[in-house]
Order: C-alpha cells, then sequence, then structure tokens
C-alpha cells in the first residue's frame, strides 16, 4: 500500500474570511494539508520563486486581488518551467465566460466560484489527492 503523503497548499486570497473557508475544507482531506497562505499575486510569486521554498503540490488562486492579480499569476507560473506542472485550482466570484476561457486557456486545472461551491472545490481536491496518493510516483 502506497505511503499517505501530505498535500501541500498554498492559498492565494485576500479574503482572510474566504481562506479561512478553504483551509477548513482542506484539513477535512485525508491528506492532512500543509497549508501556506499570501494576500495577492506578488507575494504568491515571492513565495514560489523564494530560494529555499519547498513547491506546493497545489495552488488555490483567487482571479481578483490587489497588486498582481490572479490572471497574470497563473500567466507567470505557466510561463516559468520550475512552477508550470503546481495543478492551479482557480477560486473566484466571477462567473464571466472570459475568466473562466481566459483560466483554461493559461492552463488552470479547475475553475471553482466563490462563494465557494463546497461539492465542486471538495471533488477538484479529492481528484488532485487521488493523484499524489494513488497514481504519481514519489521521489
Amino acid at each position: 500500500m502506497p505511503a499517505i503523503r501530505t498535500l501541500s497548499v498554498l492559498i492565494v486570497d485576500d479574503d482572510d474570511a474566504d481562506s479561512l473557508i478553504i483551509e477548513e475544507a482542506l484539513e477535512a482531506s485525508p491528506m492532512a494539508p500543509v497549508i501556506h497562505r499570501v494576500a495577492d499575486g506578488v507575494q504568491a510569486l515571492e513565495y514560489l520563486r523564494g530560494a529555499g521554498t519547498k513547491r506546493p503540490d497545489l495552488i488555490l488562486l483567487d482571479l481578483n486581488m490587489p497588486r498582481m492579480g490572479g490572471r497574470e499569476v497563473l500567466a507567470e507560473i505557466k510561463n516559468d518551467a520550475d512552477l508550470k506542472t503546481i495543478p492551479v485550482v482557480v477560486l473566484t466570484t466571477s462567473q464571466a465566460e472570459l475568466d473562466v476561457m481566459a483560466s483554461y486557456n493559461h492552463h488552470a486545472n479547475a475553475f471553482v466560484t466563490k462563494p465557494l461551491e463546497l461539492e465542486a472545490f471538495e471533488n477538484a481536491v479529492r481528484q488532485i489527492n487521488r493523484f499524489y496518493g494513488d497514481i504519481a510516483v514519489l521521489p
């Protein structure tokens, strides 16, 4: 039986209340996630590119944030050879088709609207858990 792997998650969201709800949903996951939070895209990229920073297994990304929004962050992540394989779930209040299409065009792995559609969010987390827990070959 494969070893249970702890899921490392980076939450990029400027709304503390939303971040807390997301954390609670993740903590109910069987993979006992390690969670790191940042409030905007600039902080996210600084964290991801920081010397000695362990790469997260999953990024949960809001689109509408100060300084650097999620659209720009997603493009930066997916154009960076060291970061592009990290799964990104976009969590946003926007239901605009343009935002959905732009997110998938920049290779987001899922798009979930806020207020959080908990079932859709839990399904996305389950899919990632299944991949890391059952399928992925770990170093």
